[in-house]
């Protein structure tokens, strides 16, 4: 599933079956039917009824409720043009474009798991039409009711470690100043600090390294489940630090301020070394992916 990381999360693709659902519905239909964008899924309740009713969706789009065996998907309405196969990898290889489309579906799913517990599906779920839809919750209703069982009253948090060479270096250049008499010669100069620079990287992230695993020990003592991701690089962390460790955690809401106490409490302090907490965030990580609208026994 996708993380929320939340956000700052990297987009999953669309299911296979979009390009069949792009076909006109019926023969010679000079327009294409609407198709039904998936937010997620959670028990039919009046929560989720009343959201739907002031929630605005992905491209502005309204949000509505298709339930069926007690449970309830959020739903929009959307354009088959702008979101069949063709048009959603043209999207989803837009940054700027990508990146709305990810906020309008973050913020449904955060809004729904405001009021009731509910399974984020990932970036991008469509089905051909609400039927399909309700079907895929029938065929599915034991998977889903046993994980909403096992969400219910948790969160997700996330924990991240970075390295920032900058940092580390800045501190070592500070301990050598103060520490170390200046060399003899510009030459030897030169080759101390390139030594340095190559030990204090290594030190940097063995160090790191240390941390993470005893972070990682003292967020399991708390944490229902956890869940690796692979560090953030780039633009997709949204830091100049360098992403060692990504993961998350399912935690007991009641418990998240243990946890926060106690992942601080294990991030020992470390020139060049951070570690971030955030969330808590609807359990995208621990949800489990929209099964295949072209499995068998779907809908035609």
């Amino acid at each position: 599933m996708s993380t929320p990381d939340r956000t700052g999360r990297a987009a999953d693709t669309p299911p296979r079956d979009t390009e069949a659902a792009a076909r006109p519905v019926g023969e010679g239909a000079g327009a294409r039917a609407p198709m039904a964008y998936v937010y997620g899924v959670g028990r039919d309740g009046e929560e989720l009824h009343d959201l739907a009713r002031s929630a605005t969706g992905v491209d502005g789009h309204a949000v509505a409720v298709v339930a069926a065996g007690g449970l309830a998907a959020l739903v929009s309405a959307v354009p088959a043009d702008t979101f069949d196969e063709s048009a959603l990898r043209h999207r989803l290889g837009d940054l700027e474009r990508l990146e709305a489309l990810a906020r309008a579906h973050h913020a449904v799913v955060d809004a729904a798991f405001g009021e009731a517990v509910f399974l984020p599906l990932r970036l991008a779920t469509v089905y051909r039409d609400e039927p399909r839809v309700a079907h895929m919750l029938l065929e599915n209703r034991e998977r889903f009711a046993q994980l909403l069982a096992w969400l219910d009253g948790h969160v997700e948090l996330g924990v991240k470690v970075h390295v920032d060479p900058a940092a580390a270096a800045a501190a070592q250049a500070t301990r050598a100043a103060t520490a170390e008499p200046p060399a003899p010669s510009p030459g030897r100069a030169y080759l101390r600090q390139r030594r340095q620079k190559r030990h204090s990287t290594e030190d940097l992230y063995r160090v790191a390294g240390a941390v993470a695993e005893e972070v990682a020990h003292a967020a399991r003592t708390l944490a229902t489940a956890a869940v690796v991701h692979r560090p953030q690089q780039g633009g997709l962390s949204g830091r100049r630090e360098t992403n060692i460790a990504n993961q998350a955690y399912l935690v007991p809401a009641d418990a998240e301020e243990r946890f926060r106490r106690a992942v601080d409490a294990a991030a020992r302090p470390a020139a060049g070394v951070q570690v971030e907490v955030t969330g808590p965030w609807a359990p995208y990580s621990f949800a489990a992916p929209a099964p295949d609208p072209r499995a068998d026994g779907a809908p035609r």
